[in-house]
């Protein structure tokens, strides 16, 4: 079964940090380009991040640059997202997603072949 799956979510205070994970299963990363998205409930799906496949490039939106770091290890076949200095407005179910050789210029745009399941992250005292 070809499939992403994100782990690593959870409850944090503000603040804080998480590290997500997305594993591939079926099929490997290597020639994939990997984004991180979320969607808060009432609101639209955001782009945060996008990695190419190799790791050279990437790419962040405004409302994370500097607080979120993605990275993958396609040895492990898993791309990451640390997030620190979590803020309550971060909540939200946080999906990775996976395209074939793309880099990650018009990441948020682009019809990706494989998308996880989501992860819950919530951000609360």
């Amino acid at each position: 079964q070809l499939q992403l799956v994100e782990s690593g979510g959870g409850l944090v205070q503000p603040g804080g940090s998480l590290r997500l994970s997305c594993a591939a299963s079926g099929f490997t990363l290597d020639h994939h380009a990997i984004g991180w998205f979320r969607q808060a409930p009432g609101k639209e799906r955001e782009g945060l991040s996008c990695i190419g496949p190799s790791g050279d490039s990437t790419n962040y939106a405004d409302s994370v640059k500097g607080r979120f770091t993605i990275s993958r290890d396609n040895a492990k076949n898993t791309a990451y997202l640390q997030m620190n200095s979590l803020k309550p407005e971060d909540t939200a179910v946080y999906y990775c997603a996976a395209i074939f050789d793309l880099e990650c210029a018009d990441y948020v745009r682009y019809e990706y072949d494989y998308w996880g399941q989501g992860t819950q992250v919530t951000v609360s005292s």
